[in-house]
């Protein structure tokens, strides 16, 4: 397996536009076969999750995201997108998606990025990879935490406590600096629709 990192978008970048389905959480519960955009959520931050059902890096961190919408799922919109391609991982499209939220018990929305636009926007590269947006005084959504949830990765000593992403979710919410050095997540690469790799892109894992 082949360990790709998160290219690090610069921070101060907004919330790229999106319009995408909701494919589970209680949103898709209220209206089925719903949508959602950017213009869509309320003026508070946005937590952008790249996830998938099937890569072994998302499956380890799974339990913490549950803890992050315990802890902030009422002052931050959380919303995890997949933007794996269903031509070589199918597995990772809306119905295995819809299983691993039910298996997890979210409740946040699940978005299905099949044009992959959105992970081309944020410059996606790994799952699991974080954005973290906030508002300004102007209301735009900019960007002002990328990178991962914490040190822990499958196999290795690290306590799976997503420390890096909360300090930076804290500093949000009490309106204070966050820390300059922010660390990239690594995980198994965004799976692009063959033919369709972004310049970025290093090779598959």
């Amino acid at each position: 397996m082949v360990l790709t990192p998160s290219t690090m978008l610069p921070l101060g970048h907004p919330l790229p536009e999106f319009h995408l389905p909701v494919v589970c959480g209680e949103l898709a519960q209220q209206s089925p076969g719903g949508t959602l955009g950017r213009d869509d959520l309320p003026v508070r931050p946005v937590l952008v999750m790249l996830i998938c059902s099937h890569c072994p890096f998302v499956k380890h961190v799974e339990p913490e995201l549950s803890r992050l919408e315990h802890d902030y799922g009422q002052s931050i919109s959380l919303l995890a997108v997949s933007s794996n391609s269903v031509i070589t991982h199918p597995q990772d499209g809306p119905e295995g998606l819809r299983q691993q939220a039910e298996r997890m018990g979210w409740s946040f929305p699940y978005l299905f990025d099949e044009q992959q636009n959105l992970a081309i926007a944020l410059r996606g590269a790994c799952t699991p990879e974080f954005y973290l947006f906030a508002p300004g005084s102007s209301g735009t959504q900019t960007l002002r935490y990328r990178g991962q949830l914490d040190d822990s990765r499958p196999g290795n000593p690290a306590e799976l406590d997503g420390r890096d992403l909360r300090q930076a979710m804290d500093a949000v919410l009490a309106g204070q600096p966050l820390r300059s050095q922010q660390n990239p997540s690594i995980g198994c690469n965004i799976k692009w629709h063959p033919g369709q790799e972004p310049p970025w892109f290093g090779g598959p894992a």
